[in-house]
């Protein structure tokens, strides 16, 4: 075996391999149930870290534009980090959080089957405070005869704020201990009713203010208010050492944990509005799966029957050329950490085409050779060397403007480019490599008189 196809062999083994290795976690989390899935997502799996992605048109999800309400320096940056933390903790698969404009937060969240749930967790400002309830006065007593709020009534230093269902509240309008000392939050199950709750726990500064504020109040109601709005109101019976406190409020066990969620990431620095929204339904994203699949695989069928008409076992050979090339494309994406969109299978399909392409051009310069009755080995060598810089310079000026749509591009656009230049690199070793040592390796040496081309 000559050094060159020794070199192709060793090269061609290390990449399959390595395409294997990124691939497995795809493979095995393809071949799960979606409980597995689910259960593995829970849990942080790293696998779910290297598996191949797919965008918003391929599996469903929601696009979503965030203002930030602020004039603040860095108080994008915090809401950035806040709301990354918050979508961590739901569990989406690879979401694609970043900053646009001044104010502006981009938020894409492939896969996410509860959109309007993952909304509210994003938008939710989470300030959580404790402030004392009005002792000498009731709501009824700040109220004038129709029932409604009478602002001259209202105490100094207390205002009205609105509770679960009708209800109203007269407490303080500053807060005894805010949810800036909270150490972490957890949902459990118990009370009178077996219903889930909240769990506080302060850091140690804040279990110390606590404790002093509930050994001062004892018989006082201290009212928990998440974003203006009084989730309960309990009677202070003892001091409350450890700086541990809890949330109720009828919560369902969804509700009790994404609120578990945004007290632990902590408050927005500002109010956040939902400029602009799109979602794609996971059934469309399934019908772009397919279609795409299905498109794929034909115009790939197409090809080979073209190339094993035409050219015989040579064609055979660049239609295994091909495999190795989606399969080398494929296992770089995963590797990559790129996400597939339904524009990157149209570069992949065009890249299956621009393999085909660099095949025919070394075949049709080994018939010529062979019609010009050198030797099968002669003519082989001959067609893949006078061919070489015909399809190198065909690559690297579709290269260029894949590096020009990647730099400036967004969104789909850029995993076109993506898809496009790894399938760009891989032809032409699939094409010009791979189909050599074949070759190389099928001849061995010896004196072969025709060749199926």
């Amino acid at each position: 075996m000559q050094t060159r196809t020794k070199t192709s062999l060793v090269f061609t083994l290390i990449l399959v391999v390595l395409a294997i290795y990124w691939l497995t976690p795809t493979i095995r989390w393809i071949s799960m149930s979606e409980p597995e899935r689910r259960q593995a997502t829970m849990r942080n799996d790293p696998m779910i870290d290297h598996i191949l992605k797919l965008g918003l048109d391929l599996q469903g999800g929601s696009y979503l534009v965030l203002e930030v309400k602020s004039t603040e320096g860095d108080a994008v940056e915090r809401a950035l980090e806040i709301i990354r933390n918050r979508i961590d903790q739901l569990g989406v698969s690879e979401p694609l959080i970043h900053r646009e404009g001044e104010n502006w937060i981009v938020v894409q969240l492939p896969g996410i089957k509860e959109p309007e749930r993952a909304k509210e967790l994003i938008g939710k400002t989470a300030l959580l405070e404790f402030r004392l309830v009005n002792m000498e006065k009731t709501i009824m007593d700040v109220l004038d005869a129709d029932g409604n709020i009478d602002e001259e009534k209202i105490p100094d230093g207390y205002e009205v704020l609105p509770g679960k269902g009708d209800r109203r509240y007269l407490i303080k309008d500053t807060s005894e201990i805010t949810g800036k000392y909270l150490k972490n939050a957890q949902v459990e199950i118990g009370g009178q009713f077996n219903m889930p709750y909240v769990s506080l726990e302060f850091e140690k500064e804040g279990a110390g203010v606590f404790e002093e504020v509930t050994s001062a109040n004892i018989g006082r109601n201290l009212a928990i208010v998440l974003d203006g709005v009084v989730q309960s109101a309990p009677v202070i019976r003892d001091r409350i050492p450890g700086g541990r406190a809890i949330i109720e409020g009828n919560f369902t066990m969804e509700e009790a944990h994404d609120l578990a969620i945004v007290l632990r990431a902590g408050a927005l620095p500002a109010p956040v509005e939902i400029i602009q929204e799109t979602s794609v339904d996971p059934s469309l994203g399934s019908d772009s799966v397919r279609l795409g699949f299905k498109a794929s695989v034909i115009g790939f069928c197409l090809v080979i029957i073209f190339m094993v008409i035409y050219y015989q076992l040579s064609g055979l050979l660049a239609s295994l050329a091909l495999v190795f090339n989606l399969f080398f494309v494929l296992g770089a994406m995963s590797a990559l950490h790129a996400t597939l969109t339904m524009s990157g299978i149209a570069g992949l399909v065009l890249t299956v085409g621009m393999a085909v392409d660099a095949n025919v051009l070394i075949f049709e310069r080994i018939r010529e050779e062979l019609r010009a009755g050198k030797t099968v080995r002669v003519s082989i060598d001959n067609g893949y060397s006078r061919a070489f810089s015909t399809i190198l310079d065909s690559n690297v000026t579709t290269l260029i403007p894949a590096a020009f749509l990647f730099q400036f591009g967004t969104g789909q656009i850029r995993g076109f480019a993506v898809t496009l230049s790894l399938g760009i690199v891989f032809s032409m070793f699939s094409a010009v490599v791979i189909t050599h040592m074949i070759y190389d390796i099928a001849l061995g040496g010896k004196p072969i008189k025709k060749l199926s081309i």
